[in-house]
């Protein structure tokens, strides 16, 4: 117990008061560069005010998509971007709470909520931020079930205790709701001297999770099995810290986690986008393994389907039994799934441009972040 507080106060200090603008980050781990966004988001991003967009220390924009209304929680929201640009996003309707325990980003955050309630033309904030821990998101007065989606971009490396984050995240999603996050994982156990290296936890790298553990650790506390979205490999570009982490490889990653419960008999299925989310009207690439296109059939195993129709997808989506075959008792067909992408770096690897060496891409895909 007493190191976990010992990393919390660290990374409060090094957030809080070493770093004061993104320029101040040691390593290549967090660093931000353009990505192709949905229009509603580029515009949305670029309508953030400076103050908030300059101490913002993540590795991308965590979007996930049919957002409208939703009620959105961001773990670790820090000065407050994306919480800001999912504002405007869900609507008036909606709501976003970003939860950090830094309490210097938690001012900066609340410092421009009537700045960009009315930059968006809303009459009441639909925003809101609370100071606390990740690990503890009573003490913060959130409820039990009182969230569609949770997000996280690069933060839940800076934990001590990733089962607890990934328990509250459960907790307070809905039936149907989902986490989406993306964050920093690495190849192997890491060394202790890593996991005590006061720079690499605040540069998101001495708590990175080995990717496997995640699998174990989230179908743990309840959710089904992650679902990996996208991925790239992180350069640190500071020798002095490569010379610490050695052999040790790092990815970043971006999962879906769904708390659904299984309702099917265990076959496949066959899944028809109907179009229509904003931004996807014509294709909707899910995750690595499928991607849908409006009014094409996919065949798709009995975990996809009981998502797609035990979440707020199901309204966008028929699920029917597979081609020329016999539906079992749930609806679908026997038959066994294809293999899935469940290794990060395996897929930073397949989306790696090929030719030139590329440009060593951030912490949240393979064309690195805005």
């Amino acid at each position: 117990m007493w190191m976990q507080e010992q990393i919390r106060r660290e990374v409060q200090d090094y957030y809080g008061t070493v770093l004061q603008r993104s320029a101040d980050l040691q390593s290549n781990a967090c660093v931000t560069r353009p990505q192709p966004l949905p229009a509603a988001a580029r515009a949305a991003l670029e309508s953030v005010h400076e103050d908030v967009a300059s101490r913002y220390y993540g590795c991308g924009l965590v979007i996930p998509e049919r957002l409208e209304g939703s009620r959105i929680l961001d773990l670790g929201s820090g000065s407050g971007r994306d919480c800001y640009v999912l504002s405007k996003l869900v609507g008036e309707s909606g709501h976003v709470t970003g939860v950090d325990m830094t309490a210097a980003q938690v001012e900066v955050a609340r410092k421009h909520i009537g700045y960009h309630t009315e930059k968006f033309g809303y009459q009441t904030p639909n925003v809101d931020f609370l100071q606390g821990y990740l690990e503890s998101l009573g003490d913060a007065g959130l409820q039990d079930e009182s969230y569609d989606i949770v997000i996280s971009n690069c933060v839940v490396n800076l934990s001590p205790d990733k089962r607890a984050v990934l328990q509250e995240a459960f907790r307070v999603l809905k039936p149907g709701g989902e986490m989406y996050f993306s964050d920093v994982y690495v190849s192997q156990d890491l060394p202790a001297d890593v996991r005590k290296h006061r720079v690499l936890w605040g540069e998101c790298l001495g708590g990175a999770l080995w990717w496997k553990d995640l699998y174990r650790i989230a179908q743990d506390v309840g959710f089904r099995p992650p679902r990996l979205v996208t991925a790239s490999p992180i350069t640190i570009d500071n020798k002095a810290l490569e010379s610490v982490v050695g052999d040790c490889r790092f990815v970043s990653a971006t999962f879906r986690l769904f708390k659904v419960p299984p309702a099917g008999a265990g076959g496949r299925c066959q899944a028809v986008y109907n179009g229509g989310i904003p931004g996807h009207e014509q294709e909707l690439v899910f995750d690595a393994n499928f991607t849908f296109k409006e009014g094409e059939p996919v065949d798709v195993d009995e975990d996809t389907a009981d998502i797609l129709r035990g979440s707020r997808f199901v309204e966008m989506f028929q699920i029917r039994p597979g081609s020329g075959q016999t539906p079992a008792a749930g609806g679908c067909c026997p038959g066994k799934a294809q293999a899935k992408i469940l290794d990060p770096f395996q897929l930073a690897e397949r989306l790696a441009p090929k030719g030139p060496a590329p440009v060593p891409a951030s912490c949240c895909g393979p064309s690195g972040c805005r």
